[in-house]
């Protein structure tokens, strides 16, 4: 049987910079949603559109690193 080939799942490191108090409980939830507690704290998520559109949500508090 021939082996299935995955194509590379691009990543993406997300980690916070600025504190959430004084934002919206949309900016609060979406920090959360993200899998971020504490500042200062990077998690790696896959590149998706929806993953795109919450970072985009939130751009001010964070910082983005592309993984090849």
């Amino acid at each position: 049987m021939a082996k299935k080939v995955t194509p590379k799942v691009k990543m993406v490191k997300i980690t916070q910079v600025k504190s959430a108090i004084g934002y919206s409980k949309v900016h609060k939830g979406t920090i959360r949603a993200l899998g971020i507690h504490r500042m200062h704290e990077t998690v790696e998520h896959p590149d998706t559109p929806t993953l795109r559109g919450m970072l985009r949500k939130v751009n001010n508090l964070i910082v983005i690193e592309e993984q090849v």
